[in-house]
C-alpha cells in the first residue's frame, strides 16, 4: 500500500529517532539564562517528592487504625474510640495531601509546558515558512498541518508525563517494595517486583506492537486529512468537473484505509487491557493468600492484612496508569519525530553568514548568464544576460514554459541560480538578507491569493501599520475603492478561503492595491492584469505606470498590448532571450515578436467585430 504521508520518500522527510526527539525536548525543562523555569521545575519536583511520601503513608496509617479496632482492649472504650478516630481523621489528611500536593506541582508546572509548546510551535511554523518554495509546491498542506498539530499536542503530553508520570511512578513502586521487605519479608517484596517486571515488560511488548499499528493509522489519517483539504481548496474545479461523487469515494477510500488500522488499534488495546489485568490481578492474589495465611499462623495482624491490600491495589492503580501514559509517550514521540524531523529540513535558500542589507541606490538590474533548472534533467534558463538600468521598463514575453515566470522568482530569490549571477545596484542577491531583498521588490502575481480575511487587512499586508487613508488611497490607485465602499461591510468585508467571495479581477486587484501600499524600488508584474477586462486594464495600467515612475519595472505578460511602451522587451524561448529590443525595433526585425504581435492583433480585431 502506497503512503501519501509527511514520512513517505517522495518528500524525502525524515523522522526524528525516540532519543533525538527527548534531547530536542529535554533543553525546554531546563534552558539556560531562564532562571524562572528552573525553579518552578525545581519547586514542581519537590511537591512531586512530598505528594509520594504522604501517598505511601496513607496505607500504613489504615493498617493502625484497623489494629486499633480490631485489637484486644475492651476496657479502654473511650481512649480506643478517640485513637481510632483520630487515625482515622489522620488517613483522610494524608489522602488529601497527597492529592493536593499533586495540584499544586501541576499548577507550579504548567507555566513550563506551556512556555515549551509556544515556543516550539513557534519555532516550526518559522521554519516552515523559511523553506524553499520547492518544498511548499510538493508539501501536502492537509498533510503539513496535521503533522504540525499532533506535534505540538506530543510536545505538552511528553513534558508532563515523562517528569511526573514515569519517575513518580519507580519511586512508589521502589517504596512499597522496600516497605513489603522491611516489615514483612523478602519474599512479599520478590512476589511484587517479579508481578512488575512481567507487568512492565508485558505492557512494553505488547505497547512497541501497537505503536506500528497506530502508526499505519497515523499515516492514514494524514492522507484522509490531506485528500479533504486539497479537494476543499479545490472546491470550484471539484464543481465544474460534476466530480463530487469521485472525491467522496476518494476520501471514503482513504477513509477505509484507516478504519482498518483504526480496528486493528481497538482489538489491540483490548489485549493489551485483559493481559494486564491477569499479571496484577495475579500478584494481588498471591500477595493477598501469603497475607491471610500470616494472619492465620497470628504472625500478622488484620491490620497488617488490610495494609498488604492498600498497597498492592495502590500500585495497582499507577501501573495500569502506566500502560496509557507508555503508549501516549510511545505515540508523542512518534507525532513529535515527524514534527522534528520537518524541523531537520534543511532550508534550500538561506543568507550567507554576516550578510549585509541590500541598499537600493538606483534600482539597477542586472542578470549576468543565469543558469537555472527546477529539475537537473529540465533546464529551464540557459544562460539567460540582460541589464535593466535604474527607472526603466523591461518586459518578458514568450510562449508558456519559456522561462519568464522564472525570473521573477529567481529575482525574489525563491531559489539560487545553479550557474551566473543576479546583481542589483551591483549586489549580488545572494551575498544580502533575504528580509531586505524582498522588502525591496514588489511583486503582482498572476493569481492573486488572499489571506482569509477582510478586504482591508489583504491590502494592508503590503505594508502593516498603514493608516486607513493609506489603504484607501492605495485601493483607489488600484481602482478597487469603489467596489470596495460598495459592499455591505466596506473595508470590514471578509473574502473567503484564498479570496473565493471575490472575482478573478477584484482579486487581481487587491494584490495591485497591496503592492501600491508596499511602495517598493524594484517592481515585477508578472501577467498582472490578465484577469481584468480590457476597461478596467486600461484604468490600472494607468496607475501601474503611475507606480512604476522613478523605479525599475519587469513586466512579464502575455498581452503585448500591455508592455508596448517598455524601453526593452525581451523575447525567450526554451530558456533563452532570442530577440530584445523596443516594441518598433522588434516589428521592424519582423521576426517572433512581429509575428506574435501581428496574431494577437488580427484576434483583437475579430473579437471586437463579434462584439
Amino acid at each position: 500500500m502506497r503512503k501519501n504521508t509527511a514520512t513517505s520518500a517522495d518528500q524525502a522527510e525524515t523522522e526524528a529517532s525516540g532519543w533525538q526527539t527527548l534531547r530536542r525536548v529535554l533543553p525546554y525543562l531546563w534552558p539556560d539564562g531562564m532562571t524562572w523555569v528552573k525553579r518552578r521545575v525545581v519547586i514542581a519536583l519537590v511537591m512531586l517528592l512530598v505528594a509520594k511520601i504522604v501517598s505511601i503513608s496513607t496505607p500504613w496509617l489504615y493498617k493502625l487504625a484497623v489494629d486499633r479496632l480490631t485489637g484486644p482492649a475492651p476496657d479502654a472504650g473511650t481512649a480506643l474510640a478517640f485513637g481510632a478516630v483520630g487515625l482515622v481523621l489522620a488517613y483522610g489528611l494524608a489522602r488529601f495531601g497527597a492529592v493536593a500536593f499533586g495540584e499544586l506541582r501541576d499548577a507550579v508546572f504548567v507555566k513550563v509546558g506551556q512556555r515549551a509548546l509556544r515556543q516550539l510551535a513557534l519555532e516550526t511554523f518559522t521554519h516552515i515558512h523559511r523553506l524553499s518554495l520547492r518544498y511548499h509546491i510538493t508539501r501536502k498542506t492537509g498533510g503539513l498541518s496535521r503533522i504540525i498539530e499532533r506535534g505540538v499536542k506530543g510536545v505538552d503530553f511528553l513534558l508532563r508525563f515523562m517528569l511526573f508520570s514515569i519517575g513518580p511512578l519507580i519511586l512508589e513502586l521502589s517504596m512499597v517494595a522496600v516497605i513489603f521487605a522491611v516489615v514483612f519479608g523478602w519474599q512479599y517484596a520478590a512476589v511484587v517486583l517479579v508481578t512488575i517486571a512481567l507487568y512492565v515488560t508485558f505492557t512494553f511488548k505488547v505497547t512497541e506492537w501497537r505503536v506500528r499499528i497506530r502508526r499505519e493509522m497515523n499515516d492514514q489519517d494524514t492522507d484522509a486529512n490531506q485528500k479533504a483539504v486539497d479537494s476543499m481548496l479545490n472546491f470550484e474545479t471539484v464543481k465544474y468537473f460534476n466530480a463530487e461523487g469521485w472525491e467522496a469515494a476518494r476520501y471514503d477510500r482513504a477513509m477505509e484505509r484507516y478504519e482498518a488500522a483504526a480496528v486493528k488499534t481497538g482489538q489491540s488495546l483490548a489485549l493489551l487491557n485483559a493481559g494486564q489485568s491477569l499479571l496484577i490481578t495475579a500478584g494481588l492474589v498471591i500477595v493477598m493468600a501469603m497475607a491471610a495465611r500470616g494472619v492465620q499462623a497470628g504472625a500478622l495482624t488484620v491490620g497488617d492484612f488490610v495494609m498488604v491490600n492498600a498497597y498492592m491495589i495502590q500500585i495497582t492503580m499507577p501501573l495500569n496508569f502506566l500502560g496509557t501514559v507508555y503508549r501516549e509517550i510511545r505515540q508523542a514521540l512518534v507525532d513529535m519525530g515527524q514534527m522534528f524531523g520537518l524541523l531537520s529540513q534543511p532550508a534550500e535558500v538561506i543568507d550567507a553568514p554576516g550578510a549585509p542589507a541590500l541598499k537600493v541606490t538606483a534600482g539597477e538590474i542586472v542578470f549576468d548568464n543565469v543558469v537555472f533548472a527546477y529539475e537537473p534533467t529540465r533546464p529551464i534558463l540557459k544562460g539567460v544576460s540582460f541589464t535593466l538600468a535604474p527607472g526603466q521598463k523591461i518586459a518578458l514575453v514568450g510562449a508558456s514554459g519559456s522561462g519568464k515566470s522564472t525570473i521573477g522568482r529567481l529575482l525574489f530569490r525563491f531559489y539560487d541560480v545553479q550557474g551566473g549571477a543576479i546583481r542589483i545596484d551591483g549586489q549580488d542577491i545572494r551575498s544580502v538578507t533575504q528580509d531586505s531583498l524582498h522588502g525591496s521588490i514588489g511583486m503582482v502575481p498572476q493569481d492573486t491569493v488572499l489571506f482569509n480575511d477582510t478586504v482591508g487587512y489583504n491590502i494592508a499586508y503590503g505594508r502593516p501599520g498603514a493608516s486607513q487613508d493609506e489603504i484607501e488611497a492605495a485601493a483607489k490607485a488600484a481602482n478597487i475603492h469603489n467596489f470596495i465602499a460598495s459592499l455591505p461591510e466596506g473595508y470590514e468585508t471578509r473574502v473567503g478561503e484564498r479570496g473565493l467571495k471575490l472575482s478573478g479581477g477584484e482579486k487581481q486587484r487587491v494584490g495591485i492595491a497591496r503592492t501600491l501600499l508596499k511602495n517598493p524600488p524594484v517592481l515585477v508584474l508578472d501577467e498582472a492584469t490578465s484577469a481584468l477586462d480590457t476597461q478596467t486594464e486600461r484604468s490600472i495600467q494607468e496607475s501601474l505606470a503611475a507606480m512604476g515612475q522613478g523605479r525599475s519595472v519587469i513586466t512579464i505578460a502575455h498581452r503585448l498590448s500591455t508592455i508596448a511602451d517598455s524601453d526593452c522587451i525581451l523575447v525567450m524561448e526554451a530558456g533563452q532571450v532570442v530577440e530584445r529590443g523596443t516594441h518598433e525595433e522588434l516589428l521592424a526585425m519582423d521576426g517572433r515578436y512581429a509575428a506574435l504581435w501581428a496574431r494577437q492583433s488580427a484576434e483583437e480585431e475579430e473579437a471586437a467585430e463579434a462584439a
